[in-house]
């Protein structure tokens, strides 16, 4: 289908109107009454993934899955007050964005360091979920200090051959293309050899494992490169600048897992305090005052992480990048969704440590959620990292003490 016939010169009014008309027209009938019934808990009951997945290039095509990117990217180059317009319209449908690490992850450095040429095909499959992303960045030795990291890239003629090992790979195993940071000078300090590249996962000497996590589910893999050809065509930025190239994805990948407001994936792991609040009620657990006190608590928090979160897409939308500023949602997202998971596990009582069922098939949604969310205070960097960013670069404090800050990589020593 064509994209709306909407750019930047249309006024919010306008494109409330043309919103309005595609949803009536192009979201499916049984979406829009569930929608008015009960919410997204209604819509799941109608929507399975499979059709969600299915349906997607609609939306994509429309153009509103990325309002403000340009035209020949997927976009529709609406002004940011525009593209809130439109967010307002599409908000009870609960039209989420399918291949988040790409959208957050991966579109900032395309933007910010890519050429024309990698923008124009790149982009659109990806807006379309028609080619996933992840990212190949932590390695065994280099996850807090990703700085320190050795997988290496060493440039043949047009081509570069990479060899390495990376882990805890999000989404790897279901994914066509990533990002990787690789070292191409060794004799350089840490930060200043290394360049970014694009490498297909389906290119020979790529072995993608998948790591089964405690909830049973697979999310994380580790991947192996080995002899991987990669063409020079398909670097990103200058060689030796790829730790200020990555910095654009660690960003947008802190701002994607900040939770509520953050337009990325609000939550790696279990529900939302409404759902909380919802099952607190089915189980008779609301008239407790310990329970409710916690209750008020969470969903407090959760309202100030999302303005927060929401002034950092404030600034994205308007022409800025998430900067350190994300770390601040990461930080207490991370922390806030971890309770959260907690004490939806505990409302439960038994029910969440024991069930009939077999393992995997019988495990409540609560307990999934509660086992997966150990994991958000290292995914997207470690709180603690995060934390030192914070007080580095937002607060202005002097950074730690580094002894090997400027000697060359190959002379510091490692794990």
């Amino acid at each position: 289908m064509p994209r709306l016939a909407l750019d930047r010169t249309s006024s919010s009014a306008d494109v409330t109107a043309a919103v309005a008309a595609w949803v009536d027209k192009h979201v499916p009938a049984a979406w829009r009454e569930a929608a008015g019934r009960g919410g997204r808990a209604a819509i799941r009951e109608v929507r399975s993934r499979a059709d969600y997945e299915a349906w997607y290039p609609v939306f994509a095509d429309s153009g509103l899955v990325v309002a403000t990117w340009p035209v020949e990217y997927g976009g529709l180059d609406l002004s940011p007050e525009a593209a809130r317009a439109a967010e307002g319209v599409l908000a009870p449908y609960n039209l989420g964005r399918l291949n988040p690490l790409g959208l957050s992850a991966v579109a900032p450095p395309l933007f910010a360091y890519g050429s024309d040429e990698q923008r124009r095909r790149f982009l659109p499959p990806l807006v379309r979920n028609d080619e996933k992303w992840c990212q190949l960045l932590s390695e065994p030795g280099a996850g807090s200090d990703l700085a320190s990291l050795a997988t290496r890239a060493v440039q043949n003629g047009e081509q570069w051959i990479v060899n390495g090992q990376k882990v805890w790979t999000t989404w790897a195993h279901i994914s066509d293309f990533a990002v990787c940071l690789a070292r191409t000078d060794p004799s350089l300090p840490k930060r200043q050899g290394l360049t970014y590249f694009i490498v297909d996962l389906h290119a020979p000497g790529v072995d993608v494992r998948p790591l089964r996590h405690i909830g049973g589910e697979v999310d994380f893999n580790e991947v192996f490169l080995e002899d991987v050809q990669v063409p020079d065509a398909h670097r990103l930025g200058p060689v030796g600048d790829g730790w200020r190239v990555a910095n654009a994805t660690l960003s947008g990948e802190r701002q994607m897992v900040s939770g509520a407001g953050s337009g990325g994936v609000d939550r790696i792991g279990g529900a939302g305090v409404e759902r909380l609040l919802r099952r607190a009620a089915e189980l008779g657990r609301a008239g407790d005052p310990i329970v409710r006190h916690e209750l008020m608590q969470l969903y407090s928090e959760e309202r100030i992480r999302a303005w927060t979160n929401e002034r950092v897409r404030a600034t994205v939308r308007a022409g800025g990048t998430p900067g350190p500023a994300a770390s601040i949602g990461k930080v207490q997202g991370a922390s806030l969704n971890q309770r959260l998971q907690l004490l939806a596990a505990d409302l439960l009582g038994m029910g969440s440590t024991a069930w009939h069922e077999p393992w995997l098939d019988g495990i409540p949604y609560e307990t999934k959620g509660m086992l997966r969310s150990r994991a958000n205070t290292i995914e997207g960097g470690t709180s603690e990292v995060n934390k030192n960013i914070l007080g580095e670069r937002v607060l202005g404090l002097h950074r730690e003490p580094d002894p090997w800050h400027d000697l060359p990589w190959e002379d510091v020593p490692r794990s």
